[in-house]
């Protein structure tokens, strides 16, 4: 699938019917350093990626909650915000009225059948699946519990160092074949992925560190929006 945006059955709480998922930033606090990552959203927003994944995997209930709720007020209206994990932040920042577009969640998180029914049919739903054996198991759900899938990792990535075996442009086509659902490349992308990734049949690119480590993530995240419109 080489579309970049998907159009969702009904309008949210943000009043979106689509969202893009081409330029797709997971943050990274230990990747954005002193610079915290409200600021990497901020800069990666302005230089035009479409949507930001908020993961934080050690941070309290309570603290990434106040951090969806700060990020939300940059994204808003410019780029969907997606809550990694955490449905009950996502339902709590939802709550507090904020512009939260969906969640992303992983094969050991709740299963995707319960996340959809929790957050109702409206909002974005993202799975990781790596594997021909997910991708079947994403097949047999229920039509439209899954918006998206995350598939990779592209090649090795310090950012999540439990990654399963590195897919390559060419494993990752092969497993984007399989499925009607965007997926997008992710693990270890670069913006050298951009052509070959997108004739594989990428919905769209994720990256952590390019950006989040990037000297510059405006210009990063900048780089990576150009190169996007350029492959098509």
């Amino acid at each position: 699938m080489t579309g970049t945006t998907v159009t969702s059955g009904t309008t949210g709480t943000t009043g979106m019917t689509g969202f893009d998922l081409s330029t797709y930033l997971v943050t990274d606090s230990a990747s954005a350093g002193s610079r915290g990552v409200l600021d990497i959203v901020r800069a990666a927003t302005s230089g035009g990626v479409t949507a930001v994944q908020l993961r934080e995997k050690n941070a309290s209930a309570r603290g990434f909650y106040e951090l969806v709720l700060r990020a939300a007020e940059l994204t808003a209206g410019r780029a969907a915000l997606i809550v990694n994990d955490r449905v009950d932040v996502f339902l709590a920042a939802r709550a507090a009225g904020a512009r939260v577009d969906g969640v992303h969640v992983g094969q050991s998180d709740l299963p995707v059948t319960l996340v959809r029914r929790l957050i109702g049919p409206a909002a974005i739903l993202g799975l990781t699946a790596n594997t021909p054996a997910q991708l079947r198991a994403v097949a047999a759900l229920p039509d439209r519990t899954v918006d998206y899938l995350g598939v990779g990792v592209i090649r090795a990535t310090r950012t999540k160092p439990d990654h399963p075996e590195p897919l390559g442009t060419a494993g990752f086509g092969a497993l984007a074949a399989t499925t009607p659902l965007p997926c997008v490349a992710i693990g270890g992308v670069t913006v050298a992925d951009t052509v070959p990734l997108r004739r594989a049949g990428a919905a769209g690119l994720a990256v952590a560190s390019a950006v989040c480590a990037a000297e510059d993530p405006q210009a990063a995240a900048r780089e990576l929006a150009h190169a996007w419109r350029a492959a098509a």
